[in-house]
């Protein structure tokens, strides 16, 4: 994807970037569903005996799983979008940076492509090797989807393979316009967890 040339380095002082906070997605079903559809695909392909289960059945467990992922995913790119949000008002608000034409995919490609190490450490702390897929897949789907829809509103075509789909419209709605990368040794965020965000401020709020 061609970009704008980058303009002149900015002073060397670190720019400080607003904090992503991941809220959880809640439900109780999901974990079960996550492995029973895991398992269904390893025995459609045959690795796994299927014992009982029809074909159909083996079916709807995976496609129940990748719902699942989807709407897990979208929450994701939710709190992706809000920080993308911030982090463009963040800019705006800086006589320094406005001028320098950073954009929405700027902030995407830098939180997907090369977050900073504090944060990529982090989310593999948390059990999340692949982030670039998840944040990828997530930011793609918000593109599209202002709420998750009803199951019923998806063809199985779409649940199966909605990851691809995800991929391509991530990548669609970075290749829609040219964009200046963000440097990044030059700017920097930290990543929380809802929870562990708002125990931090309790925390200040009583040192107070």
């Amino acid at each position: 994807m061609p970009v704008i040339p980058e303009t002149p380095r900015l002073r060397t002082r670190e720019w400080c970037l607003p904090p992503l906070i991941l809220h959880p997605f809640s439900d109780s079903t999901g974990p079960g569903r996550l492995v029973e559809s895991s398992r269904a695909s390893l025995m459609l392909q045959g690795l796994l005996p299927q014992g009982d289960l029809t074909v159909d059945e083996l079916e709807r467990r995976l496609l129940d799983g990748r719902y699942c992922e989807l709407r897990m995913l979208f929450y994701v790119g939710r709190d992706l979008f809000r920080w993308i949000e911030q982090c463009q008002d963040f800019v705006d608000s800086s006589a320094e940076l406005r001028d320098r034409g950073y954009k929405f995919q700027s902030f995407a490609s830098y939180v997907v492509e090369n977050p900073p190490a504090g944060v990529a450490a982090k989310l593999k702390q948390w059990g999340v090797a692949d982030y670039k897929a998840i944040f990828q897949r997530a930011i793609g789907l918000n593109c599209v989807l202002a709420e998750v829809p009803e199951r019923e509103m998806l063809s199985n075509e779409f649940v199966r393979h909605y990851y691809r789909y995800a991929d391509h419209m991530y990548l669609c709605r970075q290749h829609s316009t040219v964009f200046p990368e963000l440097p990044a040794s030059q700017f920097d965020f930290e990543l929380f967890a809802s929870g562990e965000y708002a125990r931090m401020l309790e925390k200040e709020w009583e040192e107070r």
